[in-house]
């Protein structure tokens, strides 16, 4: 996908323009931008975030940083059940596994990323086609002091047991809020990480992740 729109030059022009698409369907959105529909996600997984990106105006594509920068804002997409309760765990970015010394959380990009998002509420359940799904009402979130601890404490925990040589033990099970899973289209896929002697060693890449039962609170308090 190409992006041919400008991207915002304020907060209040890109809430504007997430608020003109909501209600919208996929297909209505895609006709709209010129884009191509799959016939569905099995091998295109990142399509929903990407058209989004291209009608709200991204600017990072896949660079290390916010969506947003010059606004400070990350954009995330999240698919809902009819009842509003998230489909699946949010991806936030790529996790360093080595090169970490005195990586600290305020100079994290997990931390960078979740200062502010932009949620985009999506219908996601598999019965209903892809292109009669529905764009929801977008919302801005900045976590709270206790989330924001919440983060940190997670983070911290899981870098530890990277910085020990222990990634390969981390499971989607450790953190309360934030997880490690493997992040890549497949388990030939490797990166450099540490092992327990600190020597360097050959491991699947590995990404953060937001658990449901996080985003889940992040949707109900923002529509109760």
């Amino acid at each position: 996908m190409n992006n041919t729109k400008h991207s915002p030059q304020t907060l209040a022009e890109l809430l504007e323009r997430a608020d003109n698409m909501a209600g919208m369907t996929l297909a209505q959105l895609a006709q709209a931008n010129n884009i191509v529909m799959p016939a569905n996600l099995q091998r295109h997984k990142g399509w929903v975030g990407q058209l989004i990106e291209l009608e709200l105006g991204a600017t990072a594509g896949s660079k290390p940083e916010q969506d947003f920068r010059h606004l400070g804002v990350e954009l995330k997409t999240i698919p809902i059940n009819a009842a509003g309760k998230p489909l699946e765990t949010t991806y936030v970015c790529v996790a360093p596994l080595n090169d970490i010394q005195g990586l600290r959380w305020q100079d994290c990009l997990v931390s960078h990323k979740l200062q502010q998002v932009l949620w985009v509420p999506i219908a996601g359940d598999r019965h209903i086609p892809l292109g009669e799904r529905r764009i929801g009402t977008a919302f801005l979130w900045q976590p709270s002091p206790s989330q924001w601890q919440q983060l940190q404490q997670d983070w911290e925990e899981i870098m530890e047991l990277i910085a020990t040589g222990q990634v390969n033990k981390i499971t989607a099970r450790h953190g309360e809020v934030l997880q490690l899973r493997p992040k890549a289209a497949n388990s030939r896929v490797k990166t450099i990480s540490i092992d327990s002697l600190g020597q360097k060693q050959l491991s699947n890449p590995r990404g953060f992740y937001l658990k449901i039962n996080f985003t889940a609170e992040i949707l109900s308090q923002a529509f109760q």
